[in-house]
């Protein structure tokens, strides 16, 4: 059994209003960075993994993130998988 750690990145979809990010984008403004737009804020999240294989390691995480980490209905996720 071989240890691996995960990136993932979970997102608003594009469509979806994020009332965070257009709040932060907002200050940025207040703070003499209005070069800054279109902030959008998710979520980070890292986990160890024991599998296998890579490919077992990426289907847990997928599945974790389908299950748990993401709502599909209104964020996307994106993840990496290194063995550590």
């Amino acid at each position: 059994m071989k240890k691996f750690l995960a990136e993932i990145d979970v997102m608003p979809k594009k469509e979806i209003l994020d009332p965070q990010g257009k709040a932060v984008t907002g200050s940025m403004k207040n703070l003499g960075l209005s070069e800054i737009q279109n902030v959008r804020i998710g979520k980070h999240i890292t986990l160890e993994i024991d599998a296998d294989s890579t490919e077992t390691a990426n289907a847990k995480v997928d599945q974790a993130c389908k299950n748990l980490l993401a709502n599909l209905i209104m964020e996307s996720y994106s993840f990496t998988v290194t063995e550590a």
